[in-house]
């Protein structure tokens, strides 16, 4: 699996367990973080999720919002611990959102999750990735608050807190008849373009009339004509809480774009509503409202980033931070501030006698700077404790290294240069009063960017006023409300009691875990291999008894210094005698090496760069066990494989070629092989690698058996052959010193010659390696091909796949190694020049069918535009018209979202080389709208369809339950196709609503010649491979809302009734089955109420009430149409899985059923029928086609493979296609 990423393999050279009892220590998952200085905590960000983090901060630091929650108490809202309780009335979002306000307020850890909150939401991880707009936001979570609180004493917290009334009026000027209708609101929505600010956009909503005159004239009831007339607006009813929704996105009809609004828009802190409230007798104190909180949006219309600032009211987090502006300006040079040496010096001649705590000096730095130690300096300089004790001649250390004072003729010189400098650095850093502002009357805004909480001040609210970065929604509270005393600076007020009591007990628990995770940080396993317990035997260190004995494990904190841990070893090993010595030891083949002695018992373990899981050796430092022992990288030992032959004394001749292994320092004369061997004279033989994959032995002149093993290039496990001199039989050596032992390594490419000129190779092997180039192997493929050398001017090399298609062509000047090419993969030199490095190579092809390698090729600039792009492969193709699109083929070889952007460069959108556009007919719609392909569902003569001989046994109308209007014969039959009339497409709005989609519908050409009834009697569905997938309820529900994407397909069912289906209806179709005939009558559909359950029992109940047949004399099975099969329904089943304890698996929405709607139950009665097959003739029809399909595709596999064997003698099977991908949908009403 990893090929060559280990080069060497000594499982058989060594019996030592080389490599094995390696532990790798897991790290453990890290604790949050602690809250930052301003004590306030921020929201993770999902990864899409910051939209819905700016909205619950400003929903947190509204206390009204946030108190009157947390009054709800176990008893209204229920418990999270009785969600699974399936008789329990859990009210999860608000429990949810009440533990998240929580958690914000008394949590200590950086920033909070909102994993659970948007679990309640219904929300996938998918969906969590994903970026919606703040504002819809804002008004689906209160609706669904609203739901969720129904029943409860916090039914009207929204109503009560949000909503406002708005009347406008319309007066007849000849009468003064007053026409009014009230409107109410959660939000005020203003124009952004063409107005100068907030104030401008009101006066433009509530004070200015609207004049009905001349061509627009207004009718009025009481005169009963057409006449003229003023219209206002006014606010009636202001809500405590004020949310003004800014409209920054529009969208362009003459570019067909959306865009954002970026000018100027001023909004005051302070604003008075009494202009435009209708009550003029109104107090100004009850129109005034104060700002405190800013949405703000930073970048454009199809993608951003969301932040917040917010307003303390209640002064909850700690609004200091220091101004470095006037800190700088107080300085004579810049340079000061970075030089950590003037700093710390200055913080210590503030000390008395200029002594203290090193942890201290690192917190009075953060005081002074406002930035710690390790964010400013450490990159540069290092640990703080280790840059005191570099400049040595400047601090003093105590000897544990807990205390720091300044050296005593520093200390002196310090205190002159501090005066005669004008105290420039002692004003910079003792400004905590000036520097730092926390008066009491001030504002505390802040800045809260997802995890990040920064102090901000109110002038930096202005800067939010225009640009990419500027504001998106405003929120406003009436300048009456007052916080009481009690609540200021106290995160503990109104939180319920079991609330304060979970948080108390979740921050134990996150200290003890961030204790323990700063242990488990800190600390590291040493193995002390203890010298006495060692032996020097064959070159390296071996365990006299057995490894566990000889070897100690120990836990050390890496923050001490060497000499605690020669303490600690000194008190655990007590029969110690004489000096101590420490060194760093490697196992390696031939044993135990040590490399380097440990000295310096002042530093930590990680300045003397130990690491977690070194081996120390413990000794005296020059014997073990008698022997005097190397230490060093130098004599590092070597296991060579030694090869001999043994000769007879006789005959004088060789006999069997002998293998055995030997120890050598890696410092030691390679002749020293000849002294272990015990052979006088001799000659010596190394084996080394050619480029074409031959292993070669090389006789080592005599001069070079003076050279040490590491000069002559050997390493562990590399073979040494040796020759006896009074052997005069080269045979040994056969074929001019040349040993062939095969390729243990693939080096090497296969070329073809696809250059349309004759040849006398089609493909030759070229040798190569990864870091050969391109442009080498392309001139000797061509050179070894015999062809001519004008090519290598006009040629270039593609990779071919596996299943014979061209790629992307190589670039010269790239290796092999970057240009992702495996050695042994097969090459085609083709004619035409590789694409330049400003030049992108894309395969194109017509339509959305398109099979690998029929695709079409062109090489065009990067900065080309879509439209030109598109131009060019039109004219390639020989289409014609201006009707065609692009779209990119995606990941699973389907045609992805189309590229609207036709003036954008195709490396703004990031197409690269190799990859697929396809060319798509029809013009593309303008953004925001759907051109959605319409299918008519015609009915259909039922004795073509059906075997049918007499009426269904059971009546629909004698059924208990609700039936919906029937559809026999039209719909989800079982032996033959749903028969579909294409109507033509309709071009749409998102916004418009499902009504509207199907009155359009009935405006085309096509179906006016249809009866097609009005549009309330019309069913609507998605269409999936040519049949109807999934229904589209509520009439009165935006498009948007159903996700339905770019190529969905609606499919149009007529009804003889209306139908209201609510959100847990299921919509089937039942198939009575015709006694003794593999027959079904038509269908009748089922509304079934899923309220209760979706178990087999409720179905079947359902059916049999419906059917008017007893349900023990009943039997239901799913149809499955892709498959021709049935899946009886029982039960049974249900009874097996609550045995078993599986969650929700007695759902038939869930495996193995996947019951959903307009899926197909046959129904056979058993007091007539007693035949335990459901299936048709059709069926079986169906299952020999599908056998005979399977067949011939895997015929037409095994011919391409065969096809294919020139280029991969083991070519695998054809990739299998995938399904499309599923769109992403919010389901923010499905909660419980």
């Amino acid at each position: 699996m990893f090929g060559d990423l280990f080069e060497e393999d000594y499982s058989s050279v060594s019996n030592n367990q080389y490599g094995k009892g390696k532990k790798v220590k897991a790290k453990p998952l890290e604790p949050p973080a602690p809250r930052e200085f301003t004590n306030l905590s921020g929201i993770r960000n999902q990864g899409g999720t910051c939209y819905l983090n700016s909205l619950l901060q400003t929903l947190h630091f509204t206390p009204e919002f946030r108190e009157a929650l947390f009054s709800l108490g176990p008893e209204e809202l229920g418990s999270l611990e009785d969600t699974d309780k399936p008789d329990a009335k859990v009210r999860i979002i608000p429990l949810q959102l009440q533990r998240l306000f929580a958690q914000l307020l008394l949590l200590d850890q950086e920033a909070a999750s909102t994993t659970d909150l948007t679990d309640s939401f219904g929300w996938t991880s998918n969906e969590e990735m994903r970026q919606h707009d703040v504002q819809e936001l804002n008004r689906i979570l209160f609706s669904a608050l609203e739901t969720s609180l129904v029943g409860t004493s916090g039914h009207d917290l929204i109503n009560h807190l949000y909503h406002g009334t708005i009347v406008n009026k319309i007066v007849c000027k000849e009468c003064k008849n007053i026409s009014e209708k009230q409107e109410d609101f959660l939000d005020l929505t203003v124009a952004v373009k063409n107005v100068s600010g907030l104030e401008d956009a009101l006066w433009n909503m509530y004070v200015e009339e609207e004049i009905f005159d001349y061509d627009n004239l207004y009718h009025c009831g009481t005169c009963d004509q057409l006449v003229k007339a003023t219209k206002s607006a006014k606010l009636r009813k202001l809500p405590p809480f004020l949310t003004v929704s800014l409209l920054r996105f529009n969208f362009d009809f003459v570019k067909c774009e959306r865009y954002k609004e970026t000018s100027c828009y001023t909004f005051p802190l302070q604003i008075n509503l009494k202009p435009f409230c209708e009550q003029s007798e109104l107090d100004d104190l009850e129109c005034v409202y104060d700002l405190f909180s800013v949405i703000i949006h930073k970048g454009g219309c199809y993608g951003g980033h969301y932040h917040v600032y917010i307003k303390d009211v209640d002064h909850l987090g700690n609004w200091q931070f220091q101004e470095p502006d006037m800190s700088l300006k107080s300085l004579q040079k810049e340079e000061e501030v970075d030089n950590p040496l003037m700093i710390l010096k200055t913080i210590l001649l503030q000390e008395k006698n200029n002594l203290i705590l090193v942890d201290q000096l690192g917190q009075k730095l953060f005081k002074k700077m406002g930035i710690s130690w390790n964010k400013k300096y450490k990159k540069q300089h290092g640990p703080l404790r280790k840059f005191l004790q570099l400049h040595s001649q400047t601090f003093l250390l105590s000897s544990d290294a807990s205390t720091v004072s300044l050296q005593k003729k520093h200390s002196l010189q310090a205190e002159s240069d501090f005066q005669s400098n004008g105290q420039q650095i002692f004003q910079m850093l003792t400004s905590e009063s000036s520097g730092l502002n926390d008066n009491a009357t001030c504002s505390h805004w802040f800045d809260i960017n997802d995890s990040k909480v920064q102090p901000i001040k109110e002038k930096d609210i202005e800067q939010q006023f225009q640009g990419k970065e500027s504001a998106y929604m405003l929120f406003y509270r009436k300048s009456q409300l007052q916080r009481p005393p009690e609540a200021r600076a106290n995160p503990r007020y109104r939180v319920p009691c079991h609330l304060l009591k979970e948080m108390e007990a979740a921050n134990i628990e996150l200290q003890m875990k961030r204790a323990e995770c700063d242990s488990a940080n800190n600390n590291f396993e040493l193995h002390l291999h203890l010298g006495p317990h060692y032996h020097f035997i064959n070159g390296a260190l071996h365990p006299v008894i057995s490894q566990t004995e000889s070897m100690w494990d120990l836990t050390f904190d890496k923050r001490k210094t060497l000499g605690d841990l020669r303490q600690s070893i000194f008190q655990l090993l007590e029969f110690w005698e004489g000096d101590m010595v420490l060194s760093v030891a490697k196992r390696v083949p031939a044993g135990l090496h040590i490399y380097q002695l440990l000295d310096g018992d002042e530093l930590t373990l990680c300045e003397v760069e130990i690491s977690d899981g070194e081996d120390i050796f413990v000794w005296n430092g020059v014997e073990v066990g008698g022997a005097q022992i190397q230490t060093g990288v130098d004599c590092e030992p070597l296991l060579l494989h030694v090869l001999h032959l043994e000769t007879s004394s006789d005959s004088g001749k060789y006999g069997q070629l002998v293998e055995s292994p030997h120890v050598f320092p890696a410092n030691a004369e390679v002749g020293a092989v000849l002294t272990a061997l015990a052979i006088p004279g001799g000659v010596i033989l190394t084996r080394s690698a050619e480029s074409t994959g031959e292993e070669r032995w090389t006789v080592l002149p005599k001069e070079d058996m003076k050279k040490t093993f590491r000069e002559q290039g050997l390493r562990d496990g590399s073979s040494i052959l040796v020759q006896d001199s009074y052997i005069r039989d080269t045979s040994l050596v056969p074929n001019q010193q040349k040993w062939i032992t095969g390729m243990n390594e693939v080096n090497w490419l296969r070329v073809k010659n696809l250059c349309q000129v004759k040849s006398e190779e089609k493909e030759v092997k070229v040798s190569v390696d990864v870091n050969t180039v391109v442009f080498d192997i392309r001139t000797k493929a061509i050179k070894e091909l015999k062809l001519m050398k004008e090519l290598v001017e006009n040629s270039c090399l593609r990779p071919i796949d596996r299943n014979g298609k061209l790629l992307c062509p190589l670039p010269d000047d790239s290796t092999l190694k970057e240009a992702e090419v495996k050695l042994g993969s097969s090459l085609g030199l083709c004619l035409g020049k590789a694409p330049t490095c400003s030049q992108l190579f894309l395969f194109f092809a017509v339509g959305t069918e398109v099979h690998p390698g029929m695709e079409m090729e062109v090489v065009v600039e990067e900065t080309l535009s879509v439209k030109d792009c598109l131009r060019i492969m039109l004219e390639k193709s020989g289409l014609p018209g201006d009707k065609w699109h692009l779209r990119k083929m995606d990941w699973c070889y389907e045609a992805g979202e189309p590229l609207y952007e036709e003036d954008a460069t195709l490396k703004e959108l990031m197409i690269c080389s190799g990859d697929t556009l396809l060319l798509i007919e029809g013009k593309l719609p303008p953004l925001g709208f759907l051109k959605i392909p319409v299918w008519w569902c015609q009915p259909q003569d039922l004795s073509q369809c059906w075997e049918s001989s007499g009426q269904p046994l059971g009546s629909a109308s004698r059924g208990s339950g609700r039936t919906a209007a029937s559809t026999q014969g039209t719909l989800g039959h079982i032996p033959a196709e749903v028969s579909l009339l294409h109507l033509g497409s309709v071009e749409i709005s998102e916004d418009a609503m499902l009504l509207d989609l199907k009155s359009q519908a009935r405006e085309l050409p096509t179906a006016l010649g249809l009866a097609i009834p009005t549009p309330s009697l019309l069913r609507a569905w998605t269409l999936e491979s040519k049949r109807p997938s999934r229904l589209l309820r509520t009439d009165r529900l935006p498009l948007k809302n159903y996700k339905l994407g770019r190529r969905a397909e609606i499919c149009l069912e007529p009804l003889q009734k209306e139908e209201n289906l609510g959100p847990q209806d299921l919509l089937l179709r039942t198939h009575m089955r015709i006694p003794g005939k593999r027959a079904y009558a038509p269908a009748v559909d089922l509304v079934w109420d899923t309220t209760r359950g979706c178990s087999a029992g409720s179905l079947r109940q359902r059916v049999a009430d419906l059917y008017s047949v007893p349900v023990q004399k009943l039997e239901i099975a799913k149809y499955f149409a892709d498959k021709f099969e049935w899946l009886p329904i029982s039960s049974w089943n249900q009874q097996m899985t609550k045995r078993k304890k599986k969650k929700n698996q007695d759902s038939l929405q869930g495996a193995p059923y996947f019951l959903k709607d307009g899926d197909t139950i046959g129904i056979k009665n058993l007091l007539v029928d007693d035949d335990d097959d459901f299936s048709t003739i059709r069926d079986d029809t169906g299952k020999e086609k599908q056998k005979q399909l399977a067949q011939q595709k895997k015929n037409s596999r095994e011919a391409l493979r065969a096809k294919n064997s020139d280029i991969f003698s083991s070519a695998g099977t054809s990739t299998r296609p995938r399904g499309p991908e599923a769109s992403l949908s919010i389901r923010v009403g499905s909660f419980r």
